[in-house]
């Protein structure tokens, strides 16, 4: 299969995107078309006997402008041309690490959303004790109705099943209670269509702890409530790493425990909330496959943002959602 890489977008774009690419073609049964500027990504890609060919874009959308402007503007822009190449059948999946407003609205605009999808919705996987929690949508659409929660909650079972191999996921709606009449008006009037909506199995309300404890398979909310949930959680994470550290470190806690030991242990809780082991979203509902990968991917990130691709691809979901809709 072919993927097509914006090479312009992130923060350590255009090296490490580049870098991501050529790990890729060695790891994936696939080719990558990196998208750019032709002269900053030659200077960048060292090894020319890969499956890795150039299509030359000359702007760049930046973090600051506004997306669906800049979409429609900037018709040479990076990830322009990458989410055209998808809509003209030249790649199957593109892939980028810059503005995830730009790449949401160049998906929406170009790929089109599926019949029958009202709000096209980031599917991100949560690392738990259980394995994965997805969570969507994490920032695509800020203001959604219960009905786009509803196919949120179908395109979010069909990607856990077949995608993640979870048989039989639990859906769970994301709520400040477990009791049925807790919520505003919104999550209230999404239960009791979820409850009888038979194409997924609801396990009923989810609260935020529940997500990191890896109780419910898929965890579905707006786009705004699911990026604070994630952006918070990503914090928190961190947090707790650099705090673990100071107070072993300043107590002789390395010493006690054997520096090895604990080194071991750290690389181990680091790898399971590293983004480089989940290096990809995808953002389901659109008539493509558009994968995006956290601004500060290293190439381990956008490699591993690439592998998601291939198997989104490889797993026929598309289809499989637009069939079951």
């Amino acid at each position: 299969m072919k993927i097509a890489v914006d090479a312009m977008g992130g923060d350590k774009a255009p090296a490490e995107i580049i870098k991501g690419a050529v790990l890729a073609v060695k790891k994936y049964p696939c080719e990558i078309i990196l998208v750019g500027d032709e002269e900053k990504i030659r200077g960048e890609l060292t090894e020319t006997d890969l499956p890795i060919t150039i299509r030359h874009a000359a702007e760049v959308i930046a973090m600051g402008e506004h997306p669906a402007d800049a979409v429609r503007n900037k018709k040479d822009s990076s990830i322009v041309v990458a989410t055209r190449l998808v809509r003209d059948g030249e790649c199957d999946a593109v892939l980028s690490a810059g503005s995830t407003g730009a790449a949401v609205a160049a998906a929406q605009l170009i790929l089109k959303r599926i019949h029958g999808i009202g709000r096209a919705a980031i599917a991100t996987p949560i690392p738990t004790p259980q394995g994965t929690t997805l969570l969507l949508d994490s920032g695509a659409s800020v203001d959604s109705r219960p009905e786009h929660l509803i196919q949120s909650g179908l395109m979010g079972s069909l990607y856990a099943e077949h995608v993640l191999k979870i048989k039989n996921p639990s859906v769970a709606l994301l709520n400040i209670g477990e009791e049925e009449t807790k919520g505003n008006e919104q999550a209230k009037e999404t239960y009791q269509l979820l409850k009888n909506f038979s194409a997924i199995n609801f396990a009923g309300n989810a609260e935020g702890r529940d997500i990191p404890r890896g109780v419910f398979d898929v965890v579905i909310c707006d786009g705004f409530v699911g990026n604070v949930v994630l952006k918070f959680g990503e914090g928190l994470a961190l947090t707790i790493m650099k705090l673990l550290t100071e107070e072993l470190t300043a107590n002789g806690g390395a010493k006690l425990l054997g520096e090895e030991l604990l080194a071991a242990t750290f690389k181990n809780m680091s790898k399971r909330f590293d983004v480089s082991e989940n290096g990809g979203a995808p953002l389901l509902g659109v008539d493509g496959c558009c994968v995006i990968s956290h601004g500060s991917s290293d190439a381990r990130a956008i490699c591993s943002g690439i592998g998601v691709a291939c198997n989104y691809v490889d797993s026929k979901i598309l289809e499989r959602i637009k069939n079951s809709l």
